[in-house]
C-alpha cells in the first residue's frame, strides 16, 4: 500500500510560481513512476506530467511544457512539481499518483496509476 499526500497549493497571481510536493509512505517509492494530474471544475481529470522510477525520463502535457518541472527526491520519498509562469487556466485541483511498472515506465493515462492522493487546490488569478 502506498499513501500519497499533496501540499503546496494556494492562490497566486498570473505569472507567479508555486511548488507542489507529494510525500509518499512506504519503502517502495523508488519502484513507482510518479505523475501529476489536474482537474478543473466541470472538466475531466487530465495528465500534467510524469517521472519514471529511474528518474531520468519525464513527459509533460503540451499545455505545461516549458513552464512546469517534475522532480523526485528519493531520500525524502517525495516528488515535486515546480510551476512557473502560471496562467488562470492552470487553476485546478492537482493530484499526485503512483504507478507500478518497469524502470523507465512513464504512464500518461489515469487507468495506469495504482494510487492517488487527495489533491491540492491551485488557483491562479488574472
Amino acid at each position: 500500500q502506498v499513501q500519497l499526500v499533496e501540499s503546496g497549493g494556494g492562490l497566486v497571481q498570473a505569472g507567479g510560481s508555486l511548488r507542489l510536493s507529494c510525500a509518499t509512505s512506504g519503502r517502495t517509492f523508488s519502484s513507482y513512476a510518479m505523475g501529476w494530474f489536474r482537474q478543473a471544475p466541470g472538466k475531466e481529470r487530465e495528465f500534467v506530467t510524469v517521472i519514471s522510477w529511474s528518474g531520468d525520463r519525464t513527459y509533460y502535457a503540451d499545455s505545461v511544457k516549458g513552464r512546469f518541472t517534475i522532480s523526485r527526491e528519493y531520500a525524502k520519498n517525495t516528488v515535486y512539481l515546480q510551476m512557473n509562469s502560471l496562467k488562470p487556466e492552470d487553476t485546478a485541483v492537482y493530484y499526485c499518483a503512483a504507478a507500478r511498472g518497469s524502470y523507465r515506465y512513464t504512464p500518461e493515462h489515469l487507468g495506469e496509476y495504482d494510487y492517488w492522493g487527495q489533491g491540492t487546490q491551485v488557483t491562479v488569478s488574472s
